[in-house]
């Protein structure tokens, strides 16, 4: 064999083992964790950041505090996943399951929904300030009314000229019962003092009630107190008014755990108000995620809608998936990005992530529960370094909150935030 022969096959060779390396090196990267393949049929034709998905590779397997731990990162903009580390483990969600609950209800309630409590009347007034008729008031589930902001409504009435009236006071009320605790919450968790008016049952509405009338000059009788539905013939006089975007945000920026369960009320009463409110709720959480989402999976269990119920599992796909949603409806996208907090400058993140590489960046909820030991998620949304939208979730438990949250920084620094 003479010399040139050897020397094209001699190249040949390195060529075959360059490709070789790397095809290994590709297939290492491209490997997208627990139940991802790269076979899956894809119509967007947008790429993904190969370098991201490496890189997120290499911080799955990096050595780590023990502990529970799980990521999902989808990329939105390419409509594909990009990289996914036990991604379908189902693991206590904690307040990330508010991203459910106010998807759900954003999506079955509309963004322009409000809740209305009204003041209303029916008769005749005569000279004396005496109101030949009744007084009606319709109590709705705002559940950021307190006993304060029935003064208004109340003065209103009094500018009417009512001093009194002839017959009944009328308290129409869609909850008489006051509001339980899960069966699976510690005690300590949710205060009952934290909830609206609205919230704590029938003696205590139609107390406050009373005694708003009263301090207003207009007499009402015990007696002519009734609690039932109030009949036709009735006008508004003055009404509290609150969009479900400040119901939303109290959930999702401060992560308020009352303002979630009496959106979960809400969206229980729109859907049979004859059924208990909080199971038809949690019925219906399940079925969004299963019929619009597209998520059936029997590891995952709704309790409730605020998070607080150790026994809730969410998976980090779920959660993507649930963001992913969220995002492609324009509305809800909206509310989201108005509404999450955004990484060291608001809301239960304003003392999280505020270095420079990652502060502004980063719109997500927080989800942290001491009990049982080291439970803390992290999902949202950020735009990576090739300008392409990503949601992402991460979720440990059996971990040092402390630890869970240094993971969930390196994470989103990880995605290779996008400089505008």
């Amino acid at each position: 064999m003479n010399r040139r022969l050897l020397t094209i096959l001699s190249g040949a060779a390195v060529a075959v083992v360059l490709v070789v390396t790397v095809c290994v090196a590709v297939h290492k990267c491209s490997a997208t964790g627990d139940g991802i393949t790269d076979t899956e049929a894809v119509v967007n034709p947008l790429p993904i950041d190969t370098l991201l998905r490496c890189n997120l590779d290499e911080f799955a397997h990096q050595k780590r505090v023990e502990g529970n731990f799980a990521f999902h990162v989808f990329d939105i903009t390419a409509e594909k996943p990009v990289y996914g580390y036990n991604e379908t483990m189902a693991l206590p969600s904690a307040s990330c399951m508010k991203l459910l609950s106010g998807i759900a209800g954003l999506h079955l309630l509309g963004i322009d929904y409000r809740y209305e409590t009204k003041m209303m009347t029916r008769g005749k007034m005569a000279a004396d300030g005496m109101l030949n008729g009744d007084i009606a008031f319709v109590a709705g589930l705002h559940p950021q009314l307190m006993e304060a902001d029935l003064t208004p409504l109340a003065q209103k009435l009094k500018n009417s000229g009512i001093r009194k009236l002839s017959g009944k006071l009328y308290v129409d009320l869609i909850i008489d019962e006051p509001v339980k605790c899960e069966e699976h919450w510690f005690p300590w968790d949710l205060s009952f003092s934290r909830y609206g008016l609205l919230y704590k049952g029938e003696q205590r509405i139609v107390r406050a009630l009373r005694a708003s009338l009263r301090a207003q000059g207009i007499a009402v009788a015990d007696s002519q107190v009734t609690v039932q539905p109030v009949p036709q013939g009735f006008k508004t006089i003055a009404s509290a008014s609150l969009s479900i975007d400040e119901v939303i945000k109290r959930m999702w920026k401060n992560s308020s755990n009352t303002q979630s369960t009496s959106l979960l009320y809400t969206i229980g009463h729109a859907i049979d108000s004859t059924q208990d409110p909080v199971k038809t709720g949690v019925r219906y959480m399940n079925e969004f995620l299963r019929q619009e989402v597209g998520v059936s999976d029997s590891t995952i269990v709704i309790h409730d809608g605020c998070g607080l119920c150790t026994h809730n599992r969410l998976t980090p796909q779920s959660l993507t998936s649930i963001l992913y949603y969220g995002y492609k409806d324009e509305k809800i996208r909206e509310s989201l990005m108005r509404n999450l907090s955004v990484a060291g400058v608001d809301g239960t993140l304003a003392r999280e992530m505020t270095g420079p590489r990652i502060r502004g960046k980063v719109w997500a909820k927080t989800g942290t529960l001491s009990h049982p030991y080291g439970i803390s998620t992290l999902a949202g949304f950020c735009k990576g370094a090739d300008g392409h939208w990503l949601a992402f979730a991460v979720m440990s438990s059996e971990m040092s909150v402390l630890d869970a949250r240094v993971l969930q920084r390196k994470l989103c620094e990880m995605l290779n935030l996008h400089t505008d």
